[in-house]
């Protein structure tokens, strides 16, 4: 008489792909796990700043201002008129015009996130609040100074060839530091959004930042008690500062405006980095 057998342990069809559990564990995904990265948050990041209509409008009338002034201005100089100033001055007015709109992108976006509540969303997905905000930053700053270095640059070219031989004073470097003081001041909205969390709010403050330091020494340089603080804010103001980069100014090369701007700006980074990990969305 035999002895019947004990069952066989019946096994599981496979699942599409040719995965399958393993016997006696927990069930297992057939997605496979990527470990995020600072990379996915910069292409997250690109994808939004691109998809979004605030972009094209403010890059678009940004570039429209710097080519328009540009050739206009370069149109009505005289050759004699570039023998102290670099070709890249022709930009200057339409640059100086043309912050307004960084300022504006800057905020927005970070704050318009804010607004729609869109930041929750974010932060779901990628819980490292400090990865998106460096993410932020880096794909704003290097579409600012893009942005306007090529303009700045293709206007300084264009102004060469309209005056050619007519100046021997080095433009691009002022291209450079021009383009480099705007998209700063483009970075340091983007940090005052993300303190505020408010678009409105944090560009009219930018707006502050921006004029009150050109208006301030008007009223300060009657008095002699203000009348040197009144000389030091005239001569860091924003306006000038880009005066003294495209040589409008012949005291300086703007470098010392632009280092002063750069450690506000680095001021104002960290402080948004601080406060983003203290405070609920």
């Amino acid at each position: 008489m035999s002895t019947p057998q004990p069952p066989m342990p019946q096994q599981s069809a496979p699942a599409p792909g040719g995965w399958q559990a393993p016997q006696g564990s927990s069930y297992t995904s057939p997605i496979p796990i990527t470990r995020t990265h600072l990379g996915h948050a910069l292409a997250s990041e690109w994808t939004k700043i691109k998809s979004v209509r605030s972009t094209v409008w403010t890059l678009g009338v940004f570039l429209v201002l710097v080519f328009s002034s540009s050739l206009l201005i370069a149109s009505q100089m005289r050759d004699e008129d570039f023998v102290d100033l670099p070709y890249s001055f022709s930009a200057f007015i339409g640059l100086m015009l043309g912050q307004i709109c960084l300022i504006t992108l800057g905020v927005l976006v970070v704050s318009s996130e804010y607004g729609t509540g869109m930041i929750r969303t974010t932060f779901t997905a990628s819980p490292q609040r400090h990865r998106v905000l460096t993410a932020k930053f880096l794909i704003f700053f290097a579409l600012a100074f893009g942005v306007s270095f090529a303009s700045v640059f293709l206007m300084g070219a264009l102004t060469a060839g309209m005056h050619s031989g007519a100046s021997d004073v080095p433009w691009v470097g002022s291209a450079f530091k021009g383009s480099l003081y705007v998209s700063l001041l483009g970075v340091l909205s983007l940090a005052v959004g993300s303190i505020l969390r408010h678009s409105a709010g944090a560009i009219t403050a930018m707006m502050g930042v921006v004029l009150l330091p050109a208006i301030l020494p008007a009223f300060l340089l009657i008095s002699e008690s203000t009348r040197k603080v009144g000389e030091k804010i005239l001569d860091y103001n924003a306006i000038n500062s880009l005066a003294k980069i495209f040589g409008a100014d012949s005291e300086g090369g703007g470098t010392s405006q632009l280092v002063l701007l750069l450690v506000v700006t680095a001021a104002a980074v960290a402080g948004a980095f601080a406060l983003l990990e203290k405070r609920d969305v």
